[in-house]
């Protein structure tokens, strides 16, 4: 069955039909990974966009439930130059087909997606339609898609009642060891340092209770912290900050998400009384922009963003680069930035936008790219263990 993708400047790109069989208006953005097609389909801060792979082959190892990023797919639709309809993976549970209808996610193959990436990057990001009908007059079809905006799409993403990940059951789940507070940690580094030297490392956040806002948070955030030994708490997006910090946290983590931050109104009134307190408290994309947008600092909408799992970042205090995950289209804007608040951490190698913030005099730092990126570099993984040494001290 063919398919339209129509752009909101009346670009008309004709293609076939693959996944639910309904029309779709988004924002439509493209991702550069080559890899890890079901981490970015679901991946909640992908809500209310359609997204295009610039990676001409998806799908060729089909969908493995264990390595989704959330409980379904989030994304409008999906837009891919060809689509694998017969994986080869051992670990394959359906095919990207069946999954794409599964979640009732329609989507476009066959197009030039090359020539689509090069649209957006030249105009920016816009909106479109991905549609089976064949309209010969987009009169009325512009109009709409002008008007179309992802609104508030935090909530819609965010867990409707908070809920525990223990550390006992990551810790479990790579091998017969002990999560509770009894465990031994001296015992076992001195018993299984040369069997197991990774997890000794990953243990330093034993006992550590972690409060973790979910503003649309993909699951590897949470694991990140269990595997360090975290107890960690997930709370739906509009919890007050009353009840997080009466909730015996020793720190607080903000998490990725979708749209634009100026619309979390209610959420940043919360995260200010968070700075105000002294709780540790380290933040993810959407979470960084936030926390900026709370203590003073504005935002603003980039030409196309970044996404992908391949944009290098420097750490301002080591001048050492790593390679990182992200996935955004707004950014901190620092040339207003009161260093009496918080000054830039990291910086975007490639464009020189801000890619993180240490705020002054806090044990508050925040930062725009994945350090718990699945599929993707995890580089800068660190940053879990720089935050659970600030609950450390702050103990």
């Amino acid at each position: 069955m063919k398919a339209y993708l129509i752009l909101e400047d009346g670009t008309i790109f004709e293609g076939i039909h693959i996944g639910a069989e309904r029309e779709v208006v988004s924002e439509i953005v493209f991702n550069t990974s080559m890899a890890g097609y079901l981490e970015v389909l679901t991946d909640p801060s992908y809500a209310g966009q359609a997204v295009c792979m610039t990676y001409p082959l998806i799908g060729n190892y089909g969908i493995c439930r264990e390595d989704m990023e959330s409980h379904k797919a989030w994304p409008d639709g999906f837009i891919v130059r060809e689509l694998s309809r017969v994986p080869s993976n051992f670990r394959c549970d359906l095919t990207i087909q069946e999954f794409l209808e599964e979640n009732d996610v329609p989507g476009i193959a066959g197009i030039d997606t090359r020539a689509l990436t090069k649209i957006l990057r030249e105009k920016g990001t816009m909106n479109g339609m991905i549609t089976t009908r064949e309209y010969g007059d987009l009169t009325e079809i512009l109009p709409r898609l002008h008007a179309y905006t992802t609104g508030k799409v935090v909530e819609k993403v965010s867990c409707a009642a908070s809920y525990v990940v223990s550390a006992s059951r990551e810790l479990t789940d790579n091998g017969p060891i002990s999560g509770s507070a009894s465990f031994d940690r001296d015992a076992y580094e001195r018993g299984e340092r040369e069997k197991r030297p990774s997890l000794v490392r990953e243990l330093n956040g034993l006992g550590l209770k972690v409060a973790l806002m979910d503003f649309g948070a993909k699951d590897n955030i949470a694991h990140s912290l269990a595997a360090r030994g975290c107890e960690v708490t997930v709370y739906p997006a509009l919890t007050s900050a009353e009840e997080i910090l009466s909730s015996g946290a020793d720190g607080v983590m903000l998490s990725n998400g979708p749209g634009d931050p100026k619309e979390c109104v209610s959420i940043i009134q919360e995260l200010k009384k968070l700075y105000a307190s002294d709780m540790p408290i380290f933040a993810i994309c959407l979470g960084h922009q936030l926390m900026a947008l709370a203590t003073g600092a504005d935002t603003y909408k980039m030409k196309y963003g970044h996404r992908g799992g391949n944009h290098p970042v420097k750490d301002l205090a080591t001048g050492r680069v790593y390679i990182s995950s992200q996935n955004h289209g707004y950014v901190v804007d620092t040339e207003h930035l009161d260093p009496a608040v918080a000054v830039p951490a990291f910086v975007n190698v490639n464009d020189g936008t801000n890619e993180g913030l240490s705020y002054t005099g806090k044990n508050i730092f925040t930062v725009q790219f994945h350090p718990e990126a699945c599929c993707g570099p995890q580089d800068s993984g660190y940053l879990f263990d720089r935050f659970i040494s600030m609950m450390r001290k702050a103990e």
